[in-house]
């Protein structure tokens, strides 16, 4: 019988980004990037996983935005697209180099995966991926949950209740539409927290949510066991608290597995290093350099890259889940006898770390899922909803206000570089509530117009753009982003107002923006 347990969570997500007005658009291929890179892999190894036996559990976040992408489709056809160009590059490289000892089998090891993710993409799942992760659900190893609706910083939205409610109910009825289930749990956009905020989840029916490691053990009453046992809310919702131990063994740039020499270099990719006439077919719309995925080089250190050895690579991987097993396990070991009972060790991630970042961070859980099941006794993995069902009994705390992002509170979505997108959000959702409660009984017009405003409204909340905006990454974009879904917010308030709604505008903005097509504007209505 185990001692304790391992429950390694995934947070999917990808802000919605859908430009049907042009052709390729630059930012739609963080999209394609991740299902080639993250979610297919991923994919590949679950059904491995399964094919063989492996008792393993996951728990993973598919946010609304995300799956709203997933299920698009315009960006499906798009993403075929992307994919038959990537084949073309990859075969004109194995025609270039094919014949170089180090390089000739890179370049086929390329063009062997998007063939391979086309046809997992187009045959096996008819171009939506959620019907995988629904086969996996159904099969009782993956654990989905939700998310915000469009990723809005929560703790940020405190003082306009309905703003909340509106992120978390339309994230819960978009689960249920997309994945034909309702969600028992949630990750808080950026973990972000505030005292009061479970009120709302346990309206939604949420049972759990994952929060940073200081919200459990600053909480009051402090915690008996920090973050190894998950506590109730006084609201009975249960919150889960990341281990920092587990979590810096990945993320630490200095310490984390993901810098390791034999790791394949992010950085050096073709559509940078090879001659602007050959690569620029396959390049953005524009005709600026981009990653391609076809990276030839390992990580070796600062100067004088090394070829990408993918065998020492593989090999690296099962070293580094061995090393992760046995340094969880002597956690276990150490923590067990202290708390007199199980401790639960909750591991959460960027699910795009796996593969995308890190090309090998998908082989390094199929390897640690294995070395769980064949190789020790003390440690079971499991999902939170798994262990509140075996461990009902525990703590009730208030935790704290906390994010996980830098200095653990408010300070990268609210500084100088972005805080002046906050009046006009406030100011958005008054309206927005005053709309609500005006319109009892809308026509369709009306009813249309009221639901595409929230949509708008939505989308400009994405903690996404104030991110970037702090980070100094896209910033034009997520600037114009932020002002184009309020624009569109202002003219549909306007012509609402006047009794004079813009048919064609509605249309356009309609057909530009949407998502979340069981939309309920009255969620913004005065309780």
């Amino acid at each position: 019988m185990s001692q304790g347990y391992l429950s390694l969570v995934l947070h999917a997500h990808l802000p919605y980004v859908r430009h049907p007005e042009h052709e390729r658009f630059l930012e739609e291929e963080w999209f394609y990037e991740a299902i080639t890179e993250t979610y297919i892999p991923l994919i590949r190894v679950f059904d491995s996983l399964l094919r063989d036996g492996v008792h393993f559990r996951i728990t993973m976040s598919l946010t609304p935005t995300l799956l709203s992408m997933m299920t698009d489709p315009l960006l499906q056809s798009r993403y075929v697209k992307h994919l038959d160009r990537l084949i073309e590059l990859a075969n004109k490289e194995v025609s270039r180099i094919g014949g170089d000892s180090r390089f000739g089998p890179l370049a086929r090891m390329y063009r062997d995966l998007f063939q391979e993710a086309r046809s997992i993409f187009c045959d096996r799942y008819g171009c939506d991926l959620t019907r995988a992760f629904r086969g996996f659900a159904d099969a009782g190893v993956l654990e989905i949950i939700t998310c915000g609706a469009t990723h809005g910083f929560l703790p940020l939205m405190q003082l306009q209740s309905q703003a909340a409610r509106a992120q978390i109910q339309t994230a819960v009825r978009t689960h249920e539409r997309i994945l034909g289930r309702k969600p028992k749990g949630i990750w808080l956009p950026e973990c972000g927290f505030t005292p009061g905020l479970d009120l709302l989840l346990k309206e939604a029916g949420i049972l759990f949510f994952i929060v940073d490691n200081h919200a459990i053990v600053f909480g009051s009453p402090r915690p008996k066991f920090g973050v190894f046992a998950p506590v109730y809310c006084p609201s009975g919702v249960a919150a889960f608290g990341r281990d920092l131990e587990s979590s810096k063994s990945v993320w630490s740039a200095e310490e984390g597995y993901p810098g390791d020499f034999c790791y394949r270099e992010f950085y050096r990719d073709i559509g940078f290093d090879l001659d602007y006439d050959y690569v620029r077919p396959y390049l953005n719309g524009d005709g600026a350099r981009i990653h391609t995925g076809i990276k030839y080089y390992k990580i070796t250190g600062a100067q004088n890259k090394e070829p990408y050895e993918p065998e020492r690579a593989t090999q690296k991987t099962g070293d580094h889940a061995a090393n992760f097993l046995f340094n969880r396990i002597k956690q276990i070991e150490h923590l067990a006898p202290l708390m007199g009972q199980a401790p639960m060790i909750l591991s959460p991630y960027d699910a795009e770390l796996f593969g995308h970042w890190w090309f090998e961070g998908p082989q390094w859980i199929n390897a640690l899922f294995r070395k769980i099941h064949h190789d020790q006794s003390i440690l079971e993995p499991l999902t939170p909803v798994e262990y509140l069902a075996r461990h009902p009994r525990n703590q009730v705390i208030t935790p704290t206000m906390s994010s996980w992002g830098y200095n653990g509170y408010a300070e990268v979505w609210l500084n100088g570089a972005n805080d002046w997108i906050y009046r006009h959000l406030h100011q958005a959702v008054e309206r927005m509530t005053e709309m609500a409660n005006r319109f009892q009984a809308p026509g369709d017009v009306e009813r249309r117009t009221l639901n595409q405003m929230a949509r708008e409204l939505l989308l400009a909340q994405s903690s996404d753009w104030a991110f970037i905006m702090k980070t100094g990454t896209h910033v034009s974009y997520a600037v114009n982003r932020t002002k184009d879904h309020l624009h569109r917010f202002i003219q549909l308030y306007e012509g609402l107002s006047k009794n004079s709604i813009d048919m064609p505008q509605l249309e356009r903005i309609e057909s530009m923006d949407n998502l979340f097509p069981d939309m309920d504007y009255q969620i913004y209505a005065s309780k």
